[in-house]
């Protein structure tokens, strides 16, 4: 008897299930214990003549199961049926040495068949949570994380989470997520996600509840616009007007700041005061006339009458008689018709005089617009002007030419015409693109006319100057002519290409590039959407191109086709924010079109303005490039040092714009920096340092590492991310530091940087830096292209026209391989221009002259018509 008693079986009859195996019909199953509740476990099996459980390796006592017996109808063969039941005390006796388990064996006269085994735990769950959300305050649109880890317990709790006591449910409400670790994420904050959020732990248990969090979502407050001046407040003389705004564009809520400023401007007035005129003295009178009457007058000038002020009443002549001589004349003879015949005849002549000078001063007038360039062109809000020399027969006409400078650059070369027709190119025998051989052909360009005050003075004018960023620091800008030219911003990565023939002949134009700070342009995101590029303007907007200009920028984007939709967006005059083109789809304007390579972008656009490429994942596969860079101040006079960890998008601008904000905080550069790909995840970036020699130094960092919100990384408009890892060294004396620092995104690959260096060392933080990018930031006319002028017309003419064998503009690009744009330059006027724009903005200034021109040969080859004996 007891757990070890021997089982006696039974001879049973012979039948038709004497020579099969039991087979188990129901096998016990994993259960809980739930506080002092005994389970049962069952199992049944046929044929057999015995059942009976063994638990952890033991047979169960013959007198707690509890057997039935029945019969199979559809076969016919017996059933048992066996039943035990486990109690707490029971599994608490083996507790720690391994799990509580139980198994049935059946016999029947062919032998024994065991069941799956059936693990019995004791349910459970903490009291405590691991970890509780806690209470925020957010502005609008800013994404939340509220963290939630659930007590440990048997069986695993499962996690809702309740707002304002109302279930979260994501399936309803796109706006909210729910992690694998149990995080709560509202991917952007609204007025109506203020509320108490409560997280819910339970299992067949209990059910647990966190304290509450408190998020309280609130808006800062925006001025309206201004109202209009009020009218002076007196009628006369110096008095005050004023306009008003409110902040209510939009109305702070939820204790969110109040607008910064004041509501109310004044402004001092001037209301000229009415002055009613009054009458001169009366002159003399007049000698008496042939009517025996004399005259004399008076003017309304002492004062005349201004500002609204009253008239001289009374008459301006006052006549009476008057006896002389005078009054008394005989009739007008002959000698008097001719003095009146005479005098009509010269005032017949004078009109006839003045007629004709109307005439030829109308004519000159007419002419003036065609004949003098009128100074304002530089200040007329940068309408085009058309520029001709003075007439020959016009020596007197002031001719004002534009404030523009004008420099020479010539080359050397023949022209050498194709035999059989202008439209080919004559390859020489020497290298393609050297400069030409015998014969001199002289270019002109325009070079920048105004300093950086001047140009900004003058801009300041125009309506669109307001959007524009203060200061010069990163605009570009130039004057240009149909020779075209190129505007650059150092060390971002951003220029713009005016192609030769952009810009209409005769006509002048001052173009601006300008670089945008994300924090002065209001760019909207929606969804997943994301900021890829840096936003930049060129201008001014409205001007007319004949050919495209092509701005190149930098962008952070991992381009996958099955992972992103990319787009292209441009601001309107109004404001708002258009797509203009979609990558990868066919585009819908012949304005716009774009090359994306793996580093930067390159934008065909015929309209400038401004311009930024926007992305949205299609998958969590989708990722970005952060380019990670560890700064720390060059000296330490304090027990304190801060480790600056940077997390930014990799683009050139951005870097540029962090060096020069560490400068200013004496920090220095430690290592090279590295790049990271950021998945669409929804998961944070994590930072850690470690490996620190704890007789040296020790962290003041109390958490073990620190986080920085996915939505704060992903929509891009936060550009400088940092986490700071503050440290403390025992010692003044220690002078050597070497840690560890590990950046990751959670369950994602991450990057460590090995910090070794001395603090103490004076490294100048002008060792650590790329160079500045060599020229001048505004390039006009032909110093602005590899190409020669003359060559580049050449090779245009002979590749435009469609050639045999294929030797034309569609080799050409299959040879730089660009033939997947052949679309698009088969829309313009000269493909063969499109594409040496192309390579034009790509390779300056440190393009392969030889590689293109090779290029060229090469296409030459494939059509014989393009060689000529000639000496070119």
């Amino acid at each position: 008897t007891g757990a070890q008693q021997s089982v006696t079986v039974a001879n049973p009859a012979s039948g038709p299930s004497s020579d099969l195996l039991p087979h188990f019909q129901l096998e016990p199953e994993d259960v809980y214990i739930v506080k002092n509740k005994a389970v049962s476990l069952a199992c049944r099996a046929t044929p057999a003549t015995q059942i009976y459980f063994k638990c952890n390796g033991e047979w169960v006592h013959q007198g707690d199961h509890v057997t039935q017996h029945s019969t199979d109808r559809s076969t016919g063969l017996p059933v048992m049926e066996v039943r035990i039941e486990v109690t707490r005390q029971q599994v608490e006796k083996i507790f720690g040495l391994e799990e509580y388990w139980c198994q049935c064996v059946a016999w029947s006269s062919s032998g024994t068949t065991k069941s799956q085994k059936a693990f019995v735990r004791i349910a459970y769950l903490r009291k405590n949570f691991e970890q509780e959300p806690t209470a925020r305050e957010v502005s609008i649109e800013q994404g939340i994380v509220l963290p939630c880890r659930p007590p440990e317990g048997i069986p695993p709790a499962e996690v809702e989470w309740l707002r304002n006591e109302e279930l979260v449910d994501p399936e309803l409400d796109a706006n909210v997520y729910v992690t694998p670790e149990h995080s709560l994420v509202l991917r952007q904050a609204r007025l109506a996600d203020t509320a108490n959020y409560t997280c819910v732990a339970k299992n067949i248990v209990a059910r647990r509840r966190s304290a509450s969090a408190a998020i309280t979502v609130y808006v800062n407050g925006g001025w309206s616009t201004w109202t209009q001046w009020s009218g002076c407040s007196t009628s006369c003389g110096r008095g005050w007007q004023k306009r008003s705004r409110t902040c209510t564009n939009p109305t702070p809520l939820n204790g969110g700041a109040f607008c910064e400023g004041q509501n109310v401007q004044k402004t001092a007035c001037t209301t000229l005061c009415p002055v009613d005129g009054a009458w001169s003295e009366w002159s003399k009178w007049s000698e008496c006339g042939a009517e025996c009457t004399h005259w004399r007058s008076r003017e309304c000038s002492e004062p005349a009458p201004r500002n609204g002020g009253r008239d001289c009443h009374g008459p301006e002549l006052d006549s009476r008689n008057c006896t002389s001589e005078l009054c008394t004349h005989a009739a007008p003879g002959a000698e008097d018709v001719a003095l009146y015949v005479g005098l009509v005849a010269v005032a017949v002549c004078l009109v006839l005089l003045l007629l004709v000078g109307v005439l030829v001063y109308c004519r000159k007038k007419g002419g003036l617009d065609a004949d003098v360039a009128d100074s304002s062109i530089l200040t007329a809000g940068f309408q085009p002007v058309s520029i001709k020399p003075s007439k020959a027969d016009n020596p007197s006409l002031l001719t004002i030419q534009p404030d523009l400078s004008t420099t020479t650059m010539t080359y050397q070369g023949s022209l050498c015409p194709r035999q059989d027709g202008p439209a080919k190119l004559q390859l020489p025998n020497g290298h393609l693109l050297s400069p030409l051989g015998a014969g001199r052909h002289t270019l002109h360009h325009s070079s920048p006319a105004a300093e950086g005050a001047d140009f900004v003075a003058r801009l300041s004018t125009q309506s669109y100057f307001r959007s524009l960023p203060r200061g010069t620091n990163n605009m570009a800008y130039g004057t240009f002519n149909f020779l075209g030219g190129r505007l650059m911003i150092p060390n971002t990565g951003i220029s713009l290409l005016i192609p030769p023939d952009a810009i209409p002949r005769g006509k002048i134009y001052e173009v601006y590039l300008t670089l945008h700070k994300q924090e002065e342009v209001r760019l909207p995101l929606a969804g997943c959407q994301t900021l890829l590029s840096p936003i930049v303007s060129c201008g001014p907007p409205g001007v007319l191109l004949t050919r495209p200009a092509i701005l190149a920028m930098g962008h952070c984007v991992e381009a996958s086709a099955e992972n992103w939709s990319i787009r292209l967006k441009k601001q309107s005059c109004e404001g708002t924010w258009e797509d203009v083109l979609q990558l990868g789809a066919e585009p819908c304007t012949e304005l716009y079109y774009c090359q994306l390579e793996a580093q930067a972008c390159y934008v065909f656009t015929e309209q400038l303005g401004r311009f930024a490429l926007v992305g949205e994942s299609l998958s969590m596969a989708a990722s970005k490039r952060l380019k990670l860079v560890l700064f720390a101040p060059a000296a330490c006079p304090s027990l304190e040092y801060n480790i600056r960890v940077y997390c930014l998008s990799d683009t050139q601008d951005v870097l540029k714009e962090v060096i020069q904000l560490e400068k200013q905080l004496g920090g220095q550069l430690i290592g090279a920096p590295r790049v990271l790909h950021f998945k669409d995840s929804y998961h944070n970036l994590r930072l850690s340092i470690h490996d620190m020699p704890s007789s040296l130094w020790k962290s003041k960092l109390l958490a073990s590492y620190q986080e920085i919100p996915f939505y704060h990384i992903w929509s891009g408009l936060q550009p400088f991310l940092h986490c700071t890892f503050t440290l403390e060294r025992l010692s003044t004396s220690t002078c050597e530091l070497a840690c560890k620092i590990w950046v990751w995104q959670v369950e994602g690959d991450g990057q460590s940087f090995t910090v070794n260096f001395n603090i103490a060392k004076d490294t100048r933080f002008s060792d650590w830096l790329v160079p500045d990018e060599v020229g001048t930031p505004a390039l006009v006319g032909p110093s602005a292209f590899k190409i020669p002028f003359l060559i580049r017309q050449k090779i245009i003419s002979s590749l435009d026209p469609p050639g045999t064998r294929g030797a034309d503009w569609r080799t050409l690009a299959q040879k730089l391989n660009l033939d997947s744009h052949l679309s698009f330059f088969a829309s313009k006027a000269s493909p063969t221009a499109m594409i040496l724009n192309l390579w034009e903005a790509r390779h300056f200034p440190n393009g392969n002259l030889s590689q293109l021109a090779a290029a060229v040969a090469e296409v030459g080859k494939q059509d014989g018509a393009l060689f000529s004996e000639a000496e070119c």
